[in-house]
């Protein structure tokens, strides 16, 4: 590795919470709001309309999407699926104001590119407010915040994840059969080791793999990761499809108490927001990213809706934290597991690229020549132990996912895209029905970040407390 000295200019930024570094951001991006001006000069070497959409898909399907059929179960097998319709729809929609509102900037300051910190900096800046121009520049800082926070987040999930899907495979081993039909799920001996150990083993396997700077290294990780975990969510959906119970018993609608635990848990699997200007800005015919992000969302939330509904159909109300642990303990889905661990294992060094990319350029810059490869080091490595204490913390994938989409996605994707769009256009006059709009996603994004922050926080200091609640609302028989 090179001991050339490290600058913050020396990391791309991403500005996406679920982009790997394939998707680098092009610069040589148009620069007007309108069809006309807005194009891109010589990009001869752009994604094609379909190679962005797979882009996309990869951008918005993670982690949390094997936790949408306990999601579902949080808010009732009709509010549910409802429910993550509607959330698609808003979501969708403040992507669509972020490409938006970055189209303007770029106009108006003759940028090729924004990305999503430079564009709610702008924005504050070109708004009516002296204060907020005076402090425009903590917008980028809040964005680069969030980004941390929900990237770390990410890592915490997937080492719970690992602990979880690992040890159950280890602690089955001895039970595990080749009838796949009547095999179902075992419940784990008493003997079996803790997760938080199996977190620990994982522990120094994650750090070496995040001390990997090299771009085409990563690319490589990331293509086997897709290949794992599609090879894997098929066979999953394969298994759900199959001899469906009968729903009746299933709750319509879940208790109240349990549904900020839903938003946390839905907006954590939405949460792509991030990797939609750097996508946009690559694309060889960029005007046609609107359509595009329509028909990527409308399959995103297609996938969502069919897996989260079929999982809790399936399993009921045994619904694992993630549909893997329900699977049966036969030989092919316990490596089904070990595929989507794998899949898992590598998207981890693609996930931690964000925050590496943000922070690790404050210390570089300040330690003397020739030490800046081993802070480099030093700080990966500080930063996978604090994703692995945080996992320890909570051990549980649900609280996890709750806890980041309601702290962080919810910010990102709800409550920031639609101030900004306010921020940016307020100099030349919006309606009081578009004020009106972007105020209320605001304050639902908002209202969901307080109620499901709360009830994870309340859901992990006293657990079982939701079982003195009111009863849900049944399905009749």
């Amino acid at each position: 590795m090179s001991h050339q000295r490290l600058r913050r200019d020396d990391y791309q930024d991403y500005s996406s919470t679920d982009a790997s570094p394939m998707e680098t951001p092009s610069e040589e991006l148009h620069g007007a709001a309108s069809l006309g001006s807005y194009q891109r000069l010589g990009e001869s070497q752009g994604t094609t309309w379909f190679q962005t959409l797979v882009h996309l898909l990869k951008g918005n399907i993670g982690t949390g999407l094997l936790g949408l059929p306990l999601a579902v179960k949080n808010a009732g097998l009709l509010m549910g699926p409802l429910s993550l319709l509607v959330m698609g729809m808003v979501a969708v929609h403040c992507m669509g104001l972020l490409v938006k509102c970055a189209h303007h900037l770029c106009g108006r300051l003759n940028k090729p590119f924004v990305d999503y910190g430079d564009a709610v900096m702008y924005g504050l800046e070109s708004c009516s407010s002296p204060w907020l121009q005076n402090y425009a520049r903590w917008g980028r800082y809040m964005v680069d915040f969030f980004l941390i926070v929900t990237q770390l987040g990410f890592c915490s999930a997937y080492f719970v994840f690992l602990a979880d899907n690992v040890r159950q495979v280890v602690g089955v081993a001895n039970a595990t059969s080749s009838d796949c039909h009547t095999n179902a799920t075992l419940v784990l001996p008493q003997s079996t080791m803790d997760v938080r150990l199996y977190m620990l083993l994982l522990l120094p396997f994650l750090v070496l793999l995040v001390f990997v700077r090299s771009l085409h290294v990563l690319a490589v990780l990331s293509t086997v990761a897709n290949v794992s975990m599609l090879v894997s969510l098929v066979l999953i959906f394969q298994l759900l499809v199959q001899r469906i119970p009968d729903p009746h018993a299933l709750p319509l609608m879940a208790s109240w108490r349990t549904y900020p635990l839903f938003f946390g848990q839905a907006i954590f699997a939405f949460e792509g927001i991030g990797v939609v200007l750097p996508l946009e800005n690559k694309m060889k015919e960029p005007w046609r990213f609107p359509l595009l992000l329509y028909v990527g969302m409308s399959l995103v939330t297609a996938l969502y809706i069919s897996l989260g509904c079929l999982g809790y159909l399936q399993f009921g109300p045994d619904v694992g934290t993630s549909i893997t642990l329900n699977l049966p303990t036969c030989w092919l889905y316990q490596a089904v597991k070990l595929l989507y661990c794998l899949g898992i294992f590598f998207t981890f060094a693609l996930q931690f690229y964000v925050p590496a990319q943000i922070i690790i350029p404050f210390f570089v810059a300040r330690v003397p020549e020739g030490c800046e490869l081993t802070v480099d080091l030093l700080v990966r490595s500080a930063l996978v132990c604090l994703t692995c204490v945080l996992a320890i913390l909570i051990p549980r994938l649900d609280l996890v996912l709750a806890l980041v989409g309601s702290v962080s996605s919810s910010a990102l994707a709800l409550i920031i895209p639609p101030l900004l769009e306010i921020a940016t256009f307020s100099s030349e006059g919006l309606s009081p029905l578009t004020i009106a709009k972007d105020a209320l996603i605001s304050l639902l994004g908002f209202l969901g970040f307080v109620a499901g922050t709360y009830q994870a926080l309340n859901e992990l200091l006293f657990p079982g407390h939701d079982s003195l609640l009111a009863h849900p609302l049944r399905a009749s028989a």
